[in-house]
C-alpha cells in the first residue's frame, strides 16, 4: 500500500511534494523518492523513511513533479527498488501504487526488445512500456501501456519533453485530484492535499488524468471526457489523518474489505504453486501470540478441512521452550509486525530443529520475513490502533490461501474445488461490508454492555477461536473482564459463573454445530444470563431463544469467521467508546511486543 503524490503549478514542487508525502507515510515507509521536471527529469530516492530522503537529497528546481513512499511488495526495500523509476532514456519517470500481475511476461518481452531494467519491482515494466509507445505523446503512451497491464494500480508519470504536465491513471488503487488556483495536485489519499486545498475530485477505476497548472482533465480509457463535480472536504488536517473517523481503530475496521482484497491480489487468479509445500513434512504447526494466535487457531480448522493435513496451533512463547519432538512439521509463524520477540524466537528454534518455516506477516523486511524460509505478506497496510483488526482478517485470508495452496501441492484438493474456494474468497469483502453497514445497530446494542463487569463468549468449532478473539478485543480496549469458552465446556465449570449480571455472547452461525449451540444457549438462558447471539442471515429460530441477534451474511461455514469477527470488533469498539476509554492506545499495551 504505497503512497503517491503529484504537483503541477506555479510554486517550486520539491518541498510541496515531500510535505504532502509525509501525510501518506502510514501507507508505506520502506523507501521514498521524488522526481522533478526541470532541465530534464531529476530523480532522488533512497531506502528508509521520508525524513531520511530529506536529509540526503538536494532540493531540485521545477514546478512539476511526482513523489512516492513505498510499501514493498516486489523486491526488498532498497534504493534501486524505490520509486520513481526511469525509462532507458532517463526522460520518463513513473510512480505506482498497486500490483502488476503480469509483470513477468511484460519484463521478458521488454528485455527481448532491448530495454534495460535496474530494479526487481513489478512497477518498472510500466515505465518501459510507456517508453516503447512514446511516439504517441505522454498521454497516448500511457493509454496504450494500460492495455497491456493486468492488475491494480494508480500510476503517475512525467516526461522531460512535456514538462508542464503529470499524467495519472487508476484501476482499483485509490487516486484523488486536489484543485487549487494556478496549481493542482493528485495523491493516494486526501490527507496529502488538505494543507493546500479542500476541493477534490475522486478518480474512478479505468480513468486517466492529465494534470497541469490550469486544471485536471479526466477521461476514461477510451478517451471519452469525464465530467465530475469537485467535492469540498470539511475535515481538518488532524481529522483527515484518521480518515474522518473518531479513532484509528474504527477507521481500520472499515478498511477490512480493502485489506482482504489487497491480500488476495495476484494470488487468486494465478496461485504461486511451490514445491516448498509439497513434501518434507507430515503435519503443520501454527505458532503465534495474541490476536495472531487466535488466527492460528482458526487456521488449524482451515488447514485440516482444505489440505487434509494434521495441524496444531501453539503459543510461540510456549513452543520455543519446549523439547524438540521427533517429527519435523511445517512451521507457520504469524505476526502482524514481524518483530514479535516470542514468535521470532520460535522461528529460530524451528529453524534450529530442521523444520521448514513459513511466515505470515504484514511488514516486508521485518525480522520474521528475513528469518523464515518463505514469507507471505498480508498487505493490510499500516495499522496504527493497538488492537489488531484489519490485520487479523488479513491473516485469516492468508491462511485460506495457504490451505488452498498446500491442498493443491499435496494433491488433496482438486483444481475445480480450489477454484470454487477462490470464488468464495473473492466474495468476502462484500460480506464484511454488509456487516459494516450494520454498525449503527451494533452501536445501539453496545449501550447494554457498557456498564457490565464481566462478559462471557461461547462458541464451537470455528466459533470458539473467534469467541476468544471477541473476548480479547473487548477486554483490551474497554477494560471489561471478558472470557471465552468452548460452549461444550460450560457445564464442566464455567457455568458456575453465569447469572443475570453476566451477559453471554454466543457465536451461533449455521454450521454442523448449530443444534448443539442452541442447547448451550438454553443452558445459560436457564441461569438468567442476557444473551447476544451472532447468527446467520435468514435464521428464523435463533431470535426465539436469545435477547438480541447480530446477523451476518450467509457464507459457507468455513468462511464465517471473517464476517463474524468484524461484528465483534465493532461491538468492542462501541462499548469502549461509550465507556470513554483510550481506544487506540489502551493502557499497558503496545502495538508490537518486541520484548519477552
Amino acid at each position: 500500500m504505497c503512497g503517491i503524490v503529484g504537483y503541477a503549478g506555479y510554486r517550486q514542487a520539491y518541498s510541496i511534494l515531500l510535505d504532502s508525502l509525509k501525510r501518506l507515510e502510514y501507507r508505506g515507509y520502506d523507501s521514498a523518492g521524488v522526481a522533478i521536471v526541470g532541465s530534464g527529469v531529476t530523480v532522488q530516492k533512497d531506502k528508509g523513511y521520508i525524513s531520511h530522503l530529506e536529509e540526503t537529497a538536494e532540493p531540485t528546481p521545477g514546478t512539476v513533479g511526482i513523489a512516492h513512499t513505498r510499501w514493498a511488495t516486489h523486491g526488498p526495500p532498497s534504493k534501486e527498488n524505490a520509486h520513481p523509476h526511469l525509462d532507458c532514456s532517463g526522460e520518463i519517470a513513473l510512480i505506482h501504487n498497486g500490483i502488476i500481475e503480469n509483470h513477468m511476461e511484460l519484463r521478458a518481452r521488454l528485455k527481448a526488445s532491448g530495454h534495460v531494467f535496474r530494479s526487481e519491482t513489478d512497477t518498472e515494466v510500466a515505465v518501459h512500456l510507456i517508453e516503447s509507445y512514446a511516439s504517441d505523446g505522454l498521454e497516448g503512451a500511457v493509454r496504450r501501456a494500460l492495455q497491456d497491464i493486468r492488475g491494480s494500480y494508480a500510476f503517475a508519470v512525467i516526461h522531460a519533453k512535456e514538462p508542464d504536465k503529470v499524467v495519472a491513471a487508476r484501476n482499483e488503487s485509490p487516486l484523488v485530484v486536489g484543485l487549487g488556483t494556478d496549481e493542482n495536485f493528485l495523491a493516494s489519499d486526501v490527507p496529502a492535499l488538505l494543507k493546500h486545498t479542500n476541493r477534490v475530485v475522486y478518480v474512478m477505476d479505468r480513468e486517466i488524468v492529465v494534470l497541469n497548472r490550469e486544471g485536471a482533465r479526466i477521461t476514461d480509457y477510451e478517451g471519452r471526457p469525464v465530467a465530475r463535480e469537485p467535492q469540498r472536504i470539511t475535515w481538518t488536517l488532524e481529522d483527515a489523518e484518521k480518515g474522518g473517523f473518531e479513532h484509528f481503530m474504527l477507521k481500520e475496521i472499515f478498511e477490512e474489505p480493502q485489506a482482504i482484497h489487497d491480500t488476495l491480489l495476484g494470488r487468486v487468479a494465478e496461485p504461486e504453486l511451490n514445491s516448498f509445500f509439497r513434501e518434507g513434512y507430515t503435519n503443520v504447526k501454527l505458532l503465534a501470540c495474541g490476536t495472531s494466535y487466535h488466527a492460528a487457531l482458526v487456521g488449524k480448522y482451515i488447514l485440516e478441512e482444505l489440505a487434509r493435513v494434521p495441524t496444531t496451533a501453539e503459543l510461540a512463547s510456549e513452543y520455543r521452550y519446549s523439547r524438540a519432538p521427533a517429527d519435523r512439521p511445517l512451521v507457520v509463524l504469524l505476526s502482524q509486525s514481524g518483530e514479535t520477540a516470542d514468535t521470532l524466537g520460535a522461528c529460530r528454534e524451528a529453524n534450529r530443529r530442521g523444520c521448514k518455516t513459513f511466515a505470515i506477516t504484514n511488514i516486508i523486511g521485518s525480522s520474521l520475513s528475513r528469518e523464515a524460509q518463505r514469507t507471505m505478506l498480508t498487505r493490510a497496510g499500516l495499522e496504527i490502533g493497538v488492537a489488531a483488526t484489519k490485520t487479523f482478517v488479513a491473516q485469516l485470508t492468508a491462511l485460506y490461501l495457504l490451505a488452498i495452496r498446500i491442498g493443491l501441492e499435496r494433491g488433496t484438493l482438486g483444481v475445480e474445488e480450489a477454484n470454487r474456494l477462490k470464488e468464495e474468497l473473492r466474495r468476502l469483502p462484500r460480506a464484511v461490508q454488509a456487516v459494516l453497514n450494520e454498525a449503527p445497530y451494533i452501536e445501539g446494542l453496545a449501550h447494554e454492555y457498557a456498564k457490565t463487569r464481566d462478559v462471557y463468549f461461547i462458541g464451537r468449532h470455528l466459533g470458539y477461536p473467534i469467541a476468544m478473539e471477541g473476548a480479547l478485543k473487548l477486554k483490551e480496549i474497554s477494560y471489561i473482564h471478558a472470557e471465552a469458552y468452548a460452549a461444550g465446556e460450560m457445564k464442566h465449570g464455567p457455568l458456575a459463573l453465569v447469572g443475570a449480571e453476566t451477559p453471554v455472547i454466543a457465536i451461533a452461525t449455521r454450521d454442523h454445530t448449530y443444534e448443539k449451540m442452541l442447547s448451550n444457549i438454553r443452558e445459560v438462558d436457564a441461569r438468567g444470563a442476557p444473551i447476544l447471539a451472532i447468527g446467520t442471515e435468514g435464521d428464523k429460530d435463533l431470535g426465539k431463544v436469545v435477547d438480541n441477534v447480530i446477523y451476518t451474511p450467509a457464507v459457507p461455514p468455513l468462511f464465517a469467521p471473517v464476517p463474524v469477527v468484524v461484528a465483534l470488533q465493532l461491538l468492542a469498539y462501541h462499548v469502549a467508546r461509550i465507556r470513554g476509554c483510550s481506544i487506540d492506545k489502551p493502557r499497558n499495551l503496545a502495538k508490537s511486543v518486541t520484548v519477552e
